[in-house]
Parts: structure tokens; C-alpha cells; sequence
């Protein structure tokens, strides 16, 4: 918001109101509207450069303090950094992304800015950013901030790409992300191809929107077989292997009314480990009394005994392509799609076979 400007000890130059001079009345004075004016002055970068000089020349005669402010007001250099932010550990999830951000700026001659680890998330980052001079854009990966405060940066003008997001996000908040729908239908398919019909869910958090989209998925491939999901075979849990082993737990030992689960869709591929760990408690033979799959493809899918059957998705290329989005943002280009998912594949390793 802009501050009305105290020109009251200013000497009279031209035709100068008294007292406070407003926005509305450089508005009045210079023919713009009022949010024109406005972003002008706090130096948004949607005003191009001839209307904000015009308006900044009517300011001064007006007598508003503008010469002392000509750094706030100018965008940043053309060279400026981006900001890389990933408020999580940089495992081999977070890492490839962030990393293959980072490559992809530096090609561009862009450097990057790195706000990365679980203490990020304790800082308040996104409402700073519409102000920050010093700031190309950013690319945010997984924020965990209210959709409000992303629609609020989208609203200032801001250039920032959101990288797989945690909730359903506007049309005009740009975003890339994996087709998680229908990878998790082909993943179900996958198990119903090979004859099975009990199979349990060890799903994300619900609030997650990659979770509900997974869910979906699921649902889909079972309505296609002539099935209905089973709410006693679905759990949801933190992605992690301690929370999918416990989940697992629960299933393999409190079978539902329809019998123990014959194979368990896991989240991702550490929460499919610790689906591993409790069928191996229980004596439990991967896949011959146990089909177990995965998600995302990390060196762990193929460290497991056995090796995970999941669904690649392409981290690298999720990091490429928010930089690709972001640098048409930045340009002020046209892009023709402000919302991109991508395709993943289907990989089929020894974790998976037919039910006895």
C-alpha cells in the first residue's frame, strides 16, 4: 500500500496542493488511474518504464519526495538472481529438483539464491518478496504457505513458478508439477492386471493435493475393473518409512471384512520401504504374498529386496521446466499454459506379481 507523502515543508514549485500530497492526486494530475499510480510508485514491474517516468515526473512537480526514492522505484537489474526456495532437507527428492533448478539458471546466466532446510519454513518469506528490489523471481518448491499468501504474490506481480503443489492452486498461479492422477491409475491397473482385487492404499496426508489426485487415480482404475474402493484397506500417513511401516502394520494384522490386503499402493517409495519392513516382520514374501509399489523412482525403488515396482517421476525435468516458466515470466512473454504436468512412467521391478 501507498503511503500518502508529507510535502508540507517542501517550497512551492508550480502548482503544488498544500499539505499532504495522495496518490489520487497524482492520479488526478497525471490522467492515470489510481492503481496505476499506485504501482508505479512502489516500482511494480507491470508498468512499463515510459508511464512509470511520466508518473514519477508528475509526483515531483506535485511536490511527492521521488528523487530520494529512485532506487525503490526501479526494478531489478536484468541480471538479477532467483530465488530457489525449498523449505525441506535437500534429500534425494528435494535435492534433484532444487539442483536441477539451480543448473538451469546458471545455462541462463542467472544466478540463484538458495532458502532451503526445515528452518525455512519458520520464516515468513512470501509476503517480502513483491517488495524485494534485489529479486528476478523465485521458484518455490512444495511451499507450504496458504494458498492466500500465493495469490497475494501473484497479485503484486511477482514473477514465481510454484513446483509440485501442496494444494489446489488458482488458474493464474503458475505451477509445474507430475500427472499424479494418472500415474496412480496405471500403477493400480498395473495390479489388476496381474489378477489382484484386495489392494490397500498407504496414501499421503489428505491435505496434500498430490495425495487426493493419487487417491483419484486409484478410485479411477478400480471403477474401470468394476470395483469400489475399500475405505478399510486405504490409510494416510507422513511420507516417510517409520510412518509406512506403522500404517502397513495396521492393515496386514486387522484385515478388513473382506480379507487381508493381497497388494499395498504406497505414497512413495520410502513409505513403500517401510511396507517392506513390516511384510518381512510378518514372514510375508514380496510380491508372492505381498505386491508392494512405490512412487517417484529414487535410488531407493532399486536398493530394496525386492526392487520396487513405482511410477519415474521426472524431478530433473520438473526443476528445468520452472525455470523455463519462470524466465518467460520474468521476460514478460506469453506463455501458453500456466500450469504444466508432467507425464511419468510406469516401472516394473520384482516388488510386483500375481496373487497366489
Amino acid at each position: 500500500m501507498i503511503q500518502p507523502w508529507n510535502a508540507s515543508r517542501r517550497g512551492s514549485v508550480g502548482r503544488r496542493p498544500s499539505g499532504r500530497v495522495t496518490v489520487r492526486q497524482v492520479a488526478a494530475a497525471s490522467g492515470y488511474s489510481v492503481g496505476t499510480v499506485s504501482r508505479a510508485m512502489s516500482g511494480h514491474p507491470a508498468v512499463a518504464p515510459a508511464t512509470r517516468d511520466e508518473i514519477l515526473a508528475v509526483a515531483a512537480r506535485l511536490g511527492a519526495p521521488v528523487g530520494n526514492g529512485a532506487a525503490a522505484v526501479r526494478g531489478p537489474a536484468p541480471d538479477a538472481p532467483v530465488l530457489v526456495r525449498c523449505p525441506y532437507v535437500l534429500d534425494d527428492y528435494f535435492g534433484r529438483v532444487v539442483t536441477a533448478a539451480v543448473e538451469t539458471l546458471a545455462v541462463h546466466g542467472r544466478r540463484a539464491v538458495l532458502d532451503t532446510g526445515e528452518t525455512a519454513r519458520e520464516r515468513p518469506v512470501l509476503a517480502g518478496l513483491a517488495r524485494d528490489r534485489e529479486l528476478a523471481g523465485a521458484v518455490l518448491v512444495l511451499p507450504p504457505e496458504p494458498v492466500r499468501e500465493l495469490e497475494a504474490l501473484r497479485t503484486s506481480r511477482f514473477p514465481f513458478v510454484v513446483v509440485d503443489p501442496m494444494t489446489t492452486l488458482p488458474a493464474d498461479v503458475p505451477s509445474v508439477s507430475a500427472a499424479h492422477l494418472t500415474s496412480a491409475r496405471a500403477l493400480t491397473a498395473h495390479l489388476l492386471e496381474l489378477g489382484h482385487r484386495r489392494i490397500g492404499v498407504v496414501g499421503g496426508p489428505t491435505e496434500w493435493l498430490a495425495s487426493r489426485s493419487r487417491l483419484a487415480g486409484h478410485a479411477s482404475a478400480l471403477a474401470d475393473a468394476g470395483l469400489l474402493p475399500d475405505p478399510s484397506l486405504r490409510r494416510s500417513v507422513r511420507p516417510t518409512a517409520d510412518d509406512g511401516y506403522r500404517a502397513a502394520c495396521e492393515l496386514l494384522d486387522e484385515p478388513g471384512p473382506g480379507g487381508a490386503p493381497t497388494a499395498l499402493v504406497a505414497f512413495n517409495d520410502k513409505v513403500a520401504s517401510g511396507v517392506l519392513r513390516a511384510a518381512a516382520e510378518r514372514g510375508l514374501a514380496v510380491p508372492g504374498d505381498l505386491s508392494v509399489t512405490g512412487f517417484d523412482d529414487l535410488d531407493l525403488a532399486r536398493s530394496t529386496v525386492p526392487a520396487l515396482t513405482t511410477a519415474h517421476q521426472p524431478l530433473e525435468e520438473m526443476g528445468r521446466m520452472a525455470v523455463s516458466l519462470l524466465l518467460r515470466l520474468i521476460a514478460r512473454q506469453a506463455v501458453d499454459a500456466l500450469h504444466v504436468s508432467l507425464a511419468t512412467e510406469l516401472v516394473v521391478r520384482g516388488s510386483t506379481a500375481s496373487p497366489k
